[in-house]
């Protein structure tokens, strides 16, 4: 059998105070889907930056058909056929989406113009490939972050790479978004190309992947074929311990109604919205990307005023709807992007956790560090957050620890209610199940929490109750006992009957 004609060999890279790799082996063939795993931490990232070119190895080879190259930066890399797809978005938010696809690759006229119709017509071409509506015309900083996600998938898919690499891309995408990329996955492979896959998704490595390499403390742990290990096989490389799976969460016993929300409607976004909270409750809201969910999340933050309706939080209206009289009220919001909407990445943990509590931090407009500091050492370790120390800067933990630190500065308001939109986004299979405990502990305790999730077993395991969305409205509502993907589903498309 030939060589692979992407190779990577004794691949290390460290930086102070960290080996992020050391002596990694990894190789991609053509027409394969490659899954490269591992927890936060395990060196994933660096090792696609080495190959992208965002940053050199501090030893060992690249290899591509057989001759060594150099990848300098990522312009070399792109020449070389590389095309990511990062998980952190590149985007150029006042740019439109066609625009985005083909950013320094413009189509030009004969009078040595960029060719606005022919690009746009390209981007629709693109588009319909992955079998989404998205308008070519659209700004780029209007859509959501599972619309900039298919822009990124198709830009990358437009340059015809000969190696692409897909990181986390279905990771704000609902299960009929994800189908349909990996749909275009499957004919990318078919087409010859080299597809590295990387996912927390277990369903998604199974479903699509050839092979497996796992990563564990920046070491290269095994290659192995997808077809000849099982999930629990797969788990202990990644982890180096068993994981139960989510078991269905038992039955709550529900306490009184602590958020009440009746006709609750903004055009263009909600439709009469009307839905119960009940103390010691997880209600998991689910519906397909634009259904509105984050939309209603942001209206009960007062993010987003509404034209009509009422918010009541035990039984009190919430008339000034702002975040200050929302959080006055006992309403915190872990948001769907923790890195540019829950932290400040540049700060430390401990600046972090008491953002929210300045002014009960302060004296005379001066924070008391010492009590800064008790507070969140606190809840480091109630949250179990894995950090040095809390002078840490937030950047350098993992992204399970990091939604940990999101958590933390919202349950030092002592909320009443708790909405979080995608709380395991982006975070390994380890502290996904960690997250998941932390939402029951918060619930058993007595807290209300509102859980927006795209991933189908997650709703299914850990609400008591689910809400579904469509078209700004609550298209139906579900006992977790009865509910299945199909019924879900069904709701979610505007093809289930009201609840």
């Amino acid at each position: 059998m030939s060589a692979p004609p992407l190779q990577l060999n004794g691949i290390s890279k460290g930086f102070p105070g960290v080996q992020a790799l050391s002596d990694v082996q990894f190789d991609l063939r053509a027409g394969e889907v490659h899954a490269l795993m591992g927890e936060n931490g395990a060196g994933k990232s660096t090792l696609i930056k080495i190959l992208c070119g965002a940053q050199p190895p501090d030893s060992g080879q690249i290899l591509i058909d057989g001759a060594q190259v150099t990848i300098g930066n990522p312009v070399v890399a792109g020449k070389l056929g590389i095309s990511p797809v990062h998980q952190e978005l590149s985007l150029e938010p006042y740019l439109s989406v066609a625009e985005n696809i083909f950013l320094g690759r413009q189509p030009i006229n004969r009078f040595g113009l960029i060719d606005r119709r022919q690009m746009l017509a390209s981007a629709r071409k693109v588009l319909d490939e992955l079998g989404v509506e998205l308008a070519p015309e659209a700004i780029v900083g209007r859509l959501s972050i599972a619309e900039r996600q298919v822009v990124a998938i198709a830009r990358a898919v437009s340059t015809r790479a000969r190696f692409m690499i897909f990181d986390e891309p279905t990771s704000s995408l609902t299960r009929r978004e994800s189908d349909l990329l990996l749909h275009m996955i499957r004919r990318l492979r078919d087409q010859g190309v080299g597809i590295i896959y990387i996912s927390h998704r277990m369903e998604e490595i199974f479903d699509l992947c050839d092979r497996v390499t796992v990563l564990r403390d920046g070491r290269f742990v095994a290659t192995r074929q997808v077809a000849d290990i099982t999930l629990d096989d797969l788990v202990r490389m990644i982890v180096g311990r068993s994981i139960a799976a989510v078991a269905p969460r038992p039955r709550a016993e529900l306490g009184q109604v602590v958020l009440k929300v009746r006709g609750l409607s903004k055009r263009g976004l909600l439709k009469d919205i009307c839905f119960d909270l009940h103390r010691g409750e997880i209600l998991g809201l689910s519906g397909l990307v634009g259904a509105g969910r984050t939309e209603l999340a942001r209206a009960l933050f007062g993010d987003i005023i509404p034209d009509s309706g009422e918010i009541r939080v035990d039984g009190v209206p919430i008339n000034s709807r702002t975040p200050r009289q929302a959080i006055a009220a006992g309403i915190g919001l872990v948001p769907e992007d923790r890195k540019e909407q829950g932290l400040v990445l540049a700060q430390s943990v401990m600046a972090n956790i008491g953002m929210p509590q300045l002014s009960m931090l302060s004296r005379f407009g001066v924070i008391r560090a010492r009590r800064e500091r008790q507070l969140a050492q606190r809840y480091v370790q109630d949250l179990a957050i894995r950090t040095p120390g809390v002078d840490q800067n937030v950047m350098y933990l993992s992204g399970g620890n990091q939604q940990r630190v999101v958590i933390a500065k919202w349950l030092a308001t002592k909320p009443k209610i708790l909405i979080v939109d995608e709380p395991t986004r982006g975070v390994d299979i380890g502290a996904k199940a960690e997250l998941h405990a932390l939402l029951r502990d918060l619930a058993a305790g007595g807290m209300a929490i509102l859980m927006i999730s795209s991933d189908m077993p997650e709703v299914l395991a850990v609400s008591d109750r689910i809400l579904v969305m469509h078209q700004g409205r609550i298209a139906g509502e579900l006992p977790a006992g009865d509910a299945t993907q199909e019924a879900v589903m069904s709701f979610a498309m505007g093809l289930g009957k009201r609840g």
